[in-house]
């Protein structure tokens, strides 16, 4: 018998020579919640800090609280980019006839209006570099990024377009305290109330 941890420690089965495909995240025995697939490789996420949680609570209940008609959102849901991409935002924004089911595991780009990734420690490269540039290939119209300010342990939201020309984003603001935007619909979010219950 080994250690205590070695027991708990996640051993996933070697890859295929070309990497795991997308579909190979719903067979893959075992794998650990919240396992993504970038580039054919298996990435898993370490655990999140208050942060991270408060701000996914905060987003999550605005977004959906001033969703017109139409609109829903998904948290912590895969979107399958192509054959060895299948990242999983931490926030998404869709129309609501994406929700194809009770069993539906992933979306296609093409269903995705708005994505959200709140920045963590391990997450920082992927969530700044590797998946805008990949949800922006894919077409994904708008992007946000969530950071962590440091003196006010507040959330910083970065808003970014797409640009259909290039496949890539433009940052179009930086807000601080309070996210006012138009676009993909009208939500205004007091970023000071992350750490409050929704409607207090």
């Amino acid at each position: 018998m080994g250690a205590p941890d070695d027991d708990l420690e996640y051993r996933s089965p070697p890859p295929p020579l070309d990497g795991w495909s997308a579909d190979d995240l719903d067979r893959i025995p075992g794998l650990p919640p919240h396992a993504e697939l970038i580039d054919g490789s298996l990435v898993f996420r370490s655990p999140q800090n208050r942060f991270h949680a408060c701000s996914l609570r905060l987003l999550e209940h605005r977004l959906l609280a001033q969703a017109p008609d139409g609109f829903d959102v998904d948290r912590e849901f895969t979107v399958r980019l192509d054959d060895k991409n299948r990242p999983e935002p931490d926030l998404l924004v869709i129309p609501a006839e994406a929700a194809a089911g009770f069993d539906q595991t992933w979306h296609k780009p093409e269903d995705v209006i708005l994505v959200v990734e709140v920045v963590s420690p391990d997450s920082r490269e992927r969530d700044r570099d590797v998946k805008p540039r990949k949800y922006g290939a894919a077409g994904v119209p708008h992007f946000w990024r969530v950071e962590l300010d440091e003196d006010k342990g507040l959330p910083v939201v970065y808003v970014f377009e797409l640009d259909p020309a290039t496949s890539s984003y433009g940052l179009t603001g930086i807000f601080h305290d309070r996210l006012k935007v138009s676009v993909p619909y009208d939500i205004e979010i007091d970023l000071t109330a992350i750490y409050r219950r929704p409607g207090r």
